[in-house]
């Protein structure tokens, strides 16, 4: 593996067990092109949270500049934003889903308040849905319905993430849940707390706003789901056990009874394998599907450029 490569997988290894995990199941080139992908959204995500003393916001522009260079086609000693730009360009990535990625952080970095859900599907959408697109084209998806659907699965794990980290996030000084979901369930301006320790009082509350937000994630999966015949039988397969540990983890939330101070819910590696033999059960029950969609040339027509929202909402 050159260092390029090794790199990407490094960072894979580190942040993300589970869809290191799913990974393995792709075939070898679409793997290495994913964790290239993978590789330099943690590279961004990183790059804010971990900002030095120029502070978060310089650290965006810094990102932008990277993108003008990879987008242009100028290489860079950087291994894994090397391996990045390479994919970029084999595999026709549109700058476009990169840049609302960035969009996301920008949320982050200004300290968006998300008053309703609506927004809160937005930025779920710029963090995750656009990895799904962009995603698609390292697989070579070119069904338009799959680019939704793709977007859909990424919104749905984004928003299983959420409800995971509610007290973690809380500690860094941040705060997904949508303001007007807490009032409903009688947490008004928990919001205005943050910087001190977690409400415990709030516990009730939080927990019935993130039983809320995980029923809107089961219906972005349902439609992600939708997608997944016309992925080749591996990769959907890989694809299918991620979106399965997700939802699991989804599920383990749900049986601590959505309680934000119950400790990270995670999925253990022998259970990770019975999902996986699951989801090449499932992906094998496709085959007259993916079959079908090939033939009406659906995954032969050419993709054209996914916007949010209109062509992501309603789900």
């Amino acid at each position: 593996m050159n260092e390029a490569l090794r790199a990407c997988y490094d960072v894979i290894q580190l942040h993300s067990k589970s869809f290191a995990f799913a990974a393995r199941l792709l075939p070898n080139d679409v793997r290495d092109r994913a964790v290239a992908v993978y590789a330099w959204c943690r590279r961004a995500d990183d790059a804010i949270d971990l900002a030095g003393p120029e502070g978060p916001e310089a650290a965006l522009g810094g990102l932008r500049v990277e993108l003008d260079d990879i987008y242009a086609g100028r290489s860079t000693p950087d291994p894994a934003l090397e391996m990045f730009r390479r994919t970029v360009h084999e595999r026709s990535i549109p700058r476009q889903y990169a840049e609302d990625l960035l969009a996301g952080m920008e949320m982050d970095v200004r300290g968006q308040r998300y008053e309703s859900l609506d927004p809160l599907l937005e930025y779920c959408y710029c963090v995750a849905g656009s990895v799904g697109l962009m995603m698609c084209h390292v697989m070579g998806v070119k069904d338009e319905d799959a680019m939704r659907n793709a977007a859909h699965m990424g919104m749905a794990m984004q928003l299983t993430n959420i409800c995971r980290d509610v007290e973690e996030d809380w500690q860094r000084g941040r705060v997904y849940l949508p303001e007007s979901l807490l009032a409903q369930y009688g947490a008004p301006n928990l919001i205005d707390k943050l910087g001190g320790p977690f409400p415990e009082a709030a516990g009730a509350s939080v927990a019935r706003t993130i039983a809320h937000l995980l029923e809107e994630a089961d219906r972005y999966y349902a439609s992600g789901d939708e997608g997944l015949p016309a992925l080749s039988w591996r990769c959907s397969t890989a694809i299918r056990t991620a979106r399965m540990v997700y939802s699991t983890i989804g599920g383990r939330i749900r049986s601590a009874g959505c309680d934000p101070m119950a400790g990270r819910a995670y999925v253990p590696t022998s259970r990770k394998l019975a999902l996986a033999l699951s989801a090449l059960g499932a992906s094998g029950a496709d085959l007259p599907l993916r079959v079908l969609r090939l033939q009406v040339g659906g995954a032969c027509a050419p993709a054209r450029l996914v916007s949010y929202p209109e062509d992501v909402l309603p789900v």
